[in-house]
């Protein structure tokens, strides 16, 4: 077949290459130029730096294959970028990895690629494809600690037929290991740990530089009382317990977190850990791996964050809404982020979260 591989300049898409081409591929590299900024120290950081764009095409070098710069910043921009700061400045928190993934490297990569007659897109990411009956199921990866199906759970059936992930049987360490082996330079290369396209690492500055500065109260929600300032609430999100800046403790001694963002109000809502616990959860705009839920609650395990743990769940579909009821509380959950349903292993499907709640008091 025909294959893309997605070289991003990092180890674990590079040791992807490398095993298509063992498995007798026909496969072409291409490095994604999305978004580039540049530290206060002159060191290029963030996204497609030039660092990884001459690391990708050493890769490419070495394993003998072509390789390509596709420029979609502007797609990029659009689809990822803009969602990001729309959604904050609406009072949610999103998941820029997810946007990534459904739009660019599986939306806009994907269409290119098919229209250049390539058969498969592959990536570094850690998940594993089963083909079966019904069609190819993306279930989790071998190695739980490296899993990467939540991030990948807003694919369609379609667009997995198309995909491949030939790390979902490794390690991290194999993988070092297998890159060293080959002598790719990029073996120990650290991983990217900050928001791509925020080049120094500050959200909030990068926000409010986007957002503007509206500011408002902090208010505690027990009291009612004010309890701080704020220059936007952009900088803020659900759960959050660290630079809240409150002028006196709570009269109860317990620490505060963001319990509710009110941009209408430009008001930002603390309160005890206790008002973080939800237990069902409604998200809109589903997709699906496969057959999608209808309105007969089923068994799942629902998965709230990239690294979180699963928990046991059923769900249903209300009208053009997914309905997850929790079978144990989950603390800090806030609108935007991602719901991921699993059947065992397997990924049945993903919504936005839209709202929260709390059916039985704590």
């Amino acid at each position: 077949m025909r294959a893309i591989a997605a070289l991003s300049g990092g180890v674990d898409s590079a040791v992807a290459a490398a095993r298509l081409v063992d498995a007798g591929h026909d496969v072409t590299g291409v490095h994604l130029a999305l978004a580039r900024s540049s530290s206060s120290g002159g060191r290029e950081r963030g996204c497609c730096t030039l660092d990884d764009a001459r690391d990708a095409r050493r890769v490419a070098d070495l394993l003998g294959i072509p390789f390509y710069v596709w420029d979609l910043s502007e797609r990029f921009e659009a689809d990822v970028i803009a969602d990001f700061v729309e959604e904050y400045a609406a009072g949610r928190t999103p998941n820029p990895c997810l946007r990534c993934n459904e739009r660019i490297k599986f939306s806009a990569v994907l269409d290119r690629a098919l229209a250049l007659d390539f058969d498969l897109v592959a990536t570094g990411h850690y998940a594993r494809l089963v083909h079966a009956v019904g069609g190819v199921e993306l279930h989790r990866a071998i190695a739980a600690a490296q899993d990467q199906s939540y991030v990948l759970g807003v694919l369609t059936a379609t667009q997995l037929a198309h995909a491949a992930f030939p790390l979902g049987d490794a390690t991290k360490e194999q993988v070092r290991d297998d890159a060293q082996r080959r002598g790719l330079a990029v073996a120990r290369k650290p991983d990217s740990t900050d928001l791509c396209f925020v080049g120094d690492g500050d959200t909030r500055a990068f926000l409010g530089s986007r957002i503007g500065r509206v500011s408002g109260d902090v208010v505690d929600a027990v009291t009612g009382d004010v309890v701080g300032s704020h220059t936007g609430v952009h900088g803020f999100t659900i759960g959050q317990r660290r630079g809240l800046d409150l002028r006196r403790p709570a009269a109860d001694g317990e620490a505060r977190y963001v319990v509710e963002v009110d941009v209408r109000t430009s008001t930002v809502l603390v309160g005890p850990a206790a008002l973080l616990d939800v237990d069902e959860v409604v998200g809109i705009r589903p997709t699906w791996t496969g057959a999608p839920l209808g309105d007969r609650s089923v068994d799942v395990t629902a998965q709230l964050r990239a690294h979180g743990e699963p928990i046991e769940a059923r769900a249903w579909m209300e009208r053009e809404e997914l309905v997850v009821s929790l079978r144990r509380p989950v603390r800090g959950l806030a609108a935007g982020q991602a719901v991921v349903l699993y059947d065992g292993t397997r990924v049945v499907g993903s919504a936005t979260v839209e709202r929260t709640s709390r059916r039985v008091a704590a």
